[in-house]
């Protein structure tokens, strides 16, 4: 089993590149750790990430996993003393640490897991000290050493020429997008643009600016990058969607902010002037988009407003149609498609523009949307936002996937929507029980990674009157708080306009009650509507000519018994963190279809003392 290993192939990965090219073009090494790593950016929506330990009998590396190699994980190939063969990778050195980048990998399955071959030393630069070999405690990771209490010269990485890395870039770095991190310096990517935003400016007390934001994408993974103010004028027309460039440092790499970006990365990057920026000679050695797909029956589970990735069988195509803005009164060409999955549910997905007018997809093709918006209209639909993509046909596993499943069996299927999401228990493939107020708390609810989902029937008892809304941007499809100028305009920085008034949007908190106990539940605007019985601008009105009515809407509200269809999800309030309890939808109760439950319920009873 030892002579399959190649041997030394990993002191000439990191330290010969052009031998191992040469002697190893396909190693084979040996597993001898897997660990997951915590994200940067925890929640739900964080992007899951392996590491990895690998061996080839004399030295052994610590490997960052792409993400596209986290299928072997999870269908449990690559466990602890396989043997793979390591197709594709970035070896780098960071802070005098070697650190190899896994792109593509392939386990033996033949081989089987032997328990741990020879005695492999961690590996190191040729400059740094040698190091003892490491126990593997229950706490660490195979070869890592606790860092030194003593302040330590900084060290910067050394250039590492990449497989694949094809190109007029010579001897500078390669790097995948997936192996950047704070703690790069002196690399280049190849990446596509994959999507570039229009040119955003704001005004403020303190200045004015302007930005705009690009997508990165290769074979690694996707990143988003930002350029303010100069690196405006400096880069925008020069980065055209679809065309593939050389980023060079200095650029700088820092956390994330996820409420700007919906892509599967902990880092994004900020131009600077020094940036270098080319144009690549080689634009079809990178892919042309990544998608993140999210399946049909699990769009319940995606909050409002969130950005997803959806695949399906275009199974209706309506005509194009018009509608005017209420606000800008321009007219806008939209059109709706239907889609189908193996789950067994449909979703609607409206796109727009030149989009809708130039759509020739025929029914039954295999249709990829990349950046839709979900919507809870009609339960759940989907909206494609003017930075998503659209593919007919597309040439992945998950469309040839869907297609054979279509033609096979699923063109004669009935397919659920989400309107009836609330009689069946939600459209998540998982029970949405109706739940007491004592049961939500005794089963914690909420605690979990995930957002637990649940059905309410409760008493509305109280609804805080301090700040029930906010002033909102008229502006078709956004809901963003607009700044009162003082001149008798509002203005809403992400639309750049300038509107005479705003429109109120409720955000409320309101108590609940029923036999059980009492929650406090969140309601955004169209919940609260349904309590309130009229808008938040009628309601502000009321505010401003009638404190006295105002106290009787209040009073009006309390006491209506309602279904609420609920989100349980953890939230971080200032250094606390708390279950919040998030309305998602709320209907009257229908006391005839109560009855026949309660009905069935006793029934049932009988039947068991029977």
């Amino acid at each position: 089993m030892a002579g399959q290993i190649t041997q030394g192939a990993l002191d000439a990965m990191f330290n010969d590149p052009d031998r191992a090219q040469q002697q190893f073009p396909v190693p084979i090494l040996q597993c001898l750790q897997i660990k997951t790593l915590d994200s940067k950016n925890g929640g739900a929506g964080a992007t899951e990430r392996f590491r990895i330990v690998l061996s080839d009998l004399k030295n052994y590396v610590q490997c960052m996993m792409a993400t596209q190699t986290n299928h072997l994980v999870h269908d449990g190939l690559l466990q602890r003393g396989c043997i793979v063969r390591l197709k594709q990778y970035q070896a780098q050195c960071l802070k005098g640490k070697s650190i190899l980048i896994v792109l593509d990998l392939e386990v033996i399955q033949s081989l089987g897991c032997p328990e741990k071959m020879g005695d492999p030393q961690p590996l190191g630069p040729r400059s740094a000290e040698p190091q003892q070999n490491p126990n593997l405690g229950s706490t660490g990771f195979y070869g890592v050493k606790s860092e030194p209490t003593q302040d330590t010269k900084p060290q910067f990485p050394r250039q590492m020429p990449s497989r694949n890395a094809s190109g007029g870039h010579g001897s500078s770095t390669i790097y995948p997008i997936e192996g950047l991190s704070p703690f790069s310096h002196k690399w280049t990517i190849k990446a596509r643009v994959t999507s570039k935003s229009d040119i955003k400016t704001w005004h403020k007390a303190s200045g004015e600016g302007k930005l705009f934001s690009v997508n990165f994408l290769d074979e690694s993974g996707e990143i988003r990058a930002t350029g303010f103010n100069d690196q405006v004028d400096q880069f925008y027309d020069l980065l055209q969607e679809g065309q593939v460039y050389y980023i060079s440092t200095p650029c700088r790499v820092q956390l994330a902010k996820k409420q700007f970006s919906n892509l599967p990365n902990d880092y994004e990057l900020t131009f600077e002037r020094d940036t270098v920026i080319e144009k690549a000679e080689d634009q079809t050695s990178v892919p042309q988009v990544r998608f993140n797909f999210v399946n049909i029956q699990e769009l319940q589970d995606v909050e409002k407003d969130a950005t997803v990735d959806v695949i399906g069988v275009l199974k209706e195509v309506q005509e194009v149609t018009q509608i005017v803005s209420k606000t800008t009164q321009k007219p806008y060409d939209k059109r709706e498609l239907t889609l189908v999955d193996n789950t067994g549910y449909s979703v609607r997905c409206t796109i727009w523009g030149k989009t809708a007018t130039n759509f020739d997809a025929q029914p039954e093709s295999i249709v990829a949307f990349k950046g839709t918006k979900v919507s809870d209209f009609g339960g759940r639909s989907l909206s494609l936002l003017s930075s998503g993509t659209m593919a007919i046909d597309p040439d992945i596993p998950e469309a040839h996937h869907l297609k054979g499943w279509y033609d096979s069996s699923g063109r004669n299927n009935t397919f659920a929507t989400h309107n009836n999401m609330q009689t069946l228990g939600g459209a998540t493939g998982r029970k949405d029980d109706t739940k007491t107020i004592s049961q939500v708390k005794e089963e914690n609810l909420g605690t979990n990674e995930a957002p637990d989902y649940f059905s309410l029937k409760a008493t509305v008892v109280f609804i805080k009157q301090d700040n029930f809304a906010y002033p909102a941007c008229r502006s078709e499809g956004c809901n963003r708080k607009v700044t009162d100028m003082g001149d008798g305009t509002w203005r809403c920085e992400k639309c750049q306009i300038n509107h005479d008034r705003p429109q109120y949007r409720y955000i409320m908190s309101v108590n609940v009650n029923d036999h059980t106990g009492q929650l406090w539940l969140s309601c955004f605007d169209d919940t609260a509507r349904i309590i309130m019985g009229k808008s938040a601008d009628e309601l502000m009105e009321i505010r401003e000519t009638d404190e006295t009515r105002l106290a009787a809407e209040f009073e009006q509200a309390n006491c209506r018994k309602l279904n609420f269809r609920c989100r349980a999800k953890m939230d971080t309030f200032g250094e606390q963190q708390r279950v919040r309890y998030q309305v998602m939808s709320a209907a009257p109760l229908d006391y005839k279809m109560e009855g026949n439950k309660l009905n069935e319920l006793i029934n049932a009873y009988n039947q068991m003392s029977m």
